[in-house]
């Protein structure tokens, strides 16, 4: 079943428009009914946080719908609007289970008040997530509650899983929230990037080795295959592993046996792979680059995460939690409706990783309680992520020339150098802080530290003792 943010129900048409436009400023996705009938039929495939209602509307009334609502879905709060006249049914509603009701006519910030308090109560629809997950996923988009919803009855077995999609979508997460909503959540889970090590490293760290395999190795190693067993291993950007260990983790999930460098004989494990990658492991194969027949025992259950950009009724959702995680202990911090009407129109190349960042930065820099777009410093940002909307991109334009100049940028030059002048730049603003500037550069410490040894490999120093 569906889950939006508001149903409207209204017979009064130009009530019904006031009152959907005045709510959809605060970002929230709104459902209209001319009519109690018709509010019934949506409430037969759809579940609504919040249900503003006309108390009286002829044949099906406010309270028909009231009864309705809390009979399929009992947390779900619904408000009554109704006149001077008619308080006494409004008390009544009370008694029924009504979250409040509001008294024509009426303010509209006593509507936004009364719609968000109803909201605040209701944050049990705000993620979907086992009671003892520490990852709960914050969805309401209908193609990731089906995503959630296959991983339900998924991870009841040990089937391959692959998760394809883009950088900051949050693969890691759905990854051990698999994990945890398994039979193994209480054996061990192990996280493999693929890219962060090289080959020969990363065949010791999967594989494990003897001691005296090779010049170095002093005591017996358990790989990370070994170390994750009756449990789940997670092989992150799996489409950057070179073709010789992709015939080994072949053998693996074949055979269900790993061998360790040096050993004499296979070792049996009992686990779970899920594999996630922000690539095309089709466009791979038809490249030459990763094994066809791994792929397709990999990809025995496939999953995909839409990027933000696909689901921004999710947009208002995650600010608000982002919000709570990180304001300070002891301080209630809110988003104004202007802040959420900016981070709507965004694209967000960086997905929720990037939206988390942005609500950090705005929590830290808020001088009050309330966050305000100014406070997010979106047209301060180092460089124009190019896909904003027309408004934002266009009062960032004089700052983005500015920082043209200040990172040597030019025409021609190739996009590693441009990404190695802007971590530069970056390192320098934050007087070498790398915590601090992945941070600003919406990357994890990790990507940071290895893209400075690459940069050290490749004889490449940063100035300022910053590499």
């Amino acid at each position: 079943m569906l889950i939006r943010d508001v149903l409207i129900v209204d017979d009064d048409p130009q009530m019904l428009i006031a009152m959907s436009e005045a709510v959809k400023r605060s970002g929230l996705s709104v459902t209209t009914a001319g009519s109690g009938i018709e509010a019934l039929e949506l409430l037969k495939d759809t579940q609504f946080r919040t249900v503003l209602t006309d108390l009286r509307m002829p044949g099906t009334t406010g309270l028909d719908v009231l009864r309705e609502v809390k009979a399929a879905s009992p947390r779900s709060q619904v408000i009554l609007v109704t006149a001077h006249g008619s308080i006494n049914n409004a008390v009544e509603a009370m008694k029924m289970g009504a979250f409040d009701y509001l008294l024509k006519p009426f303010a509209l910030d006593d509507l936004h008040d009364v719609v968000d308090r109803a909201l605040r109560k209701n944050e049990s629809f705000l993620g979907r997530a086992r009671a003892s997950s520490q990852c709960p996923i914050i969805t309401q988009n209908p193609d990731m509650l089906a995503t959630l919803d296959l991983v339900e009855h998924a991870a009841r077995g040990r089937a391959t899983m692959l998760i394809q999609a883009e950088s900051g979508t949050g693969k890691e997460l759905l990854a051990r929230w698999i994990h945890q909503s398994s039979p193994r959540s209480q054996a061990p889970y192990v996280a493999v990037n693929c890219a962060a090590l090289p080959e020969n490293l990363l065949e010791a760290e999967l594989f494990g080795y003897e001691k005296g395999a090779f010049t170095g190795a002093l005591t017996q190693k358990l790989g990370k295959f070994e170390l994750a067993s009756t449990g789940t291993i997670l092989l992150d950007e799996i489409g950057e592993m070179v073709p010789m260990l992709q015939a080994k983790l072949l053998r693996v999930l074949q055979e269900q046996e790993i061998d360790r460098l040096g050993g004499r004989k296979p070792i049996p494990v009992d686990i779970r792979v899920i594999a996630t990658t922000n690539k095309s492991l089709k466009a791979l194969v038809s490249a030459g680059t990763f094994r066809e027949d791994l792929y397709y025992r990999l990809n025995v259950i496939p999953l995909t995460i839409p990027p933000l950009r696909n689901r921004r009724e999710d947009v208002p959702l995650l600010a608000r939690h982002f919000c709570d995680k990180h304001s300070p202990s002891g301080r209630r911090m809110e988003l104004a409706s202007d802040t959420i009407d900016v981070l709507m129109r965004r694209d967000w190349p960086g997905n929720v990783r990037e939206l988390e960042n942005v609500i950090h930065r705005g929590v830290s820099l808020a001088t009050e309680s309330v966050i305000y777009p100014k406070d997010l410093f979106l047209d301060h940002e180092t460089i124009d992520t190019g896909v904003a909307d027309n408004h934002l991109r266009n009062a960032s334009e004089p700052r983005a020339h500015r920082v043209s100049e200040s990172l040597g940028l030019r025409a021609g030059l190739s996009v590693s150098e441009m990404e190695r002048k802007l971590i530069h730049l970056t390192l320098e603003q934050t007087s070498g802080n790398r915590t601090r500037a992945a941070d600003l550069l919406g990357i994890s410490l990790r990507t940071l530290r290895n893209k400075l040894r690459e940069y050290r490999q490749d004889g490449v120093a940063l100035t300022g003792g910053l590499g």
